[in-house]
């Protein structure tokens, strides 16, 4: 692939990593961080980690962002993981793979800790009525 190539495919996986924090920031998730893993992990590009403090809540999360993608045009996902018990929930769209975690198992997987080494993209939560800006993890 040509390193124009290589740059328009990783924009793009900017431009999806960030429209998935953003919907993930709008259902309230917490300490929501976008790592761009290319570099050290071939299979992807971005990871965006996020989380919510209950089930429902994870699940309203990763249906959030499943919605806002598709409204940005992107496909939905190749693959969902994880819905039924809603502890880690995986969303899979090839260049972005999204992971919508319960607080406690994301305590407990760490993958900012196993990933440490791979880069933070910066992101800015869209405006949201009534409430003041979200952490962008950075």
């Amino acid at each position: 692939m040509t390193d124009s190539g290589s740059r328009t495919t990783l924009e793009d996986a900017r431009s999806l990593a960030t429209v998935a924090a953003r919907a993930a920031a709008s259902k309230k998730a917490e300490g929501t961080v976008i790592l761009e893993v290319g570099g050290l992990l071939a299979i992807t590009d971005a990871f965006v980690i996020t989380s919510g403090t209950n089930a429902r809540q994870v699940r309203t999360i990763a249906e959030e962002i499943e919605a806002q993608t598709k409204q940005a045009g992107r496909r939905g996902p190749l693959r969902v993981e994880g819905l039924d018990d809603a502890r880690w929930v995986l969303l899979d769209y090839g260049d972005v793979v999204v992971h919508v975690f319960l607080d406690e198992a994301r305590r407990y997987y760490d993958l900012e800790r196993l990933w440490s080494d791979a880069p933070r993209w910066s992101w800015e939560p869209a405006s949201l009525p009534g409430r003041g800006r979200a952490a962008s993890g950075e």
